[in-house]
């Protein structure tokens, strides 16, 4: 299972939020450049940074501290907020980012999702932001009607490198992982899924390796990390360890 330590980034600073609303923001660093290379330097091999600012405006608003984050680091990194036409994608991916993440779009305009599929495979992840089971856009400033499982069965074919499923509810709270929802979510469809929202230790983590089989294919830490209720060496030490045991 892949550990995405996540750098969330409002007005050039990294920061955590409760439940997305952007007035609850907490400044963790105000160098997200610094703490990729932190994370890095943890034993990281990936990144999940989102543009919050992106998120609520439409459009790239953090592109000069992404690109420091580039260029700071070697980890392979998933980029979301903002991200919803297909010039933004094919900017993105070829200033370095290893996949982009949509979700309004998803919901918005799911024939720009399958397009981008095709001109990018391997590269384009689905971000499913649920309140409720109901699917969250605009920077989950807006609840649809949609439930999350209808619409990642919409891209069920096609070609989507993962799903993204975050908990709104719990997310910021450290009140735990949603474990039965992102089972349940993974398991009705052949896309991997990853988890996001509420991890608060590592008994969140263990809880997900233990359904990992069900299409779990890695969750999202953050204020978990930031504030030292998960040390960067003992998660990653378990998920490598449950790894070596499934190959053995």
């Amino acid at each position: 299972m892949i550990v995405f330590p996540a750098i969330d980034l409002k007005d050039g600073a990294a920061v955590r939020l409760r439940q997305g609303e952007m007035d609850s923001a907490t400044v963790f660093n105000s160098d997200p450049a610094d703490q990729a290379r932190r994370f890095r330097e943890a034993g990281f091999e990936w990144l999940h940074v989102v543009d919050l600012n992106g998120a609520f405006e439409g459009y790239p608003v953090n592109r000069d501290t992404v690109a420091a984050i580039v260029e700071a680091v070697d980890l392979r990194i998933q980029l979301g907020g903002g991200i919803r036409d297909l010039k933004t994608i094919e900017t993105w991916l070829s200033a370095g980012i290893e996949r982009v993440i949509l979700g309004t779009v998803a919901v918005k305009d799911p024939e720009l999702v399958k397009e981008a599929c095709r001109n990018f495979p391997g590269r384009v992840v689905v971000g499913i932001d649920a309140r409720g089971g109901r699917v969250a856009v605009e920077g989950w400033a807006q609840v649809s009607e949609l439930a999350a499982t209808e619409l990642a069965q919409r891209f069920e074919d096609a070609g989507v490198a993962a799903i993204v499923y975050t908990d709104i509810d719990r997310d910021g709270l450290l009140q735990g992982a949603n474990v039965a929802a992102t089972a349940a979510l993974a398991r009705a469809i052949s896309v991997p899924v990853i988890a996001s929202g509420g991890v608060a230790s590592l008994d969140d983590i263990t809880a997900l390796l233990a359904v990992e089989d069900s299409g779990i294919e890695g969750v999202i830490c953050g204020r978990a990390l930031y504030d030292g209720r998960i040390d960067p060496a003992a998660v990653l030490a378990l998920t490598r360890s449950t790894a070596e045991s499934s190959a053995g």
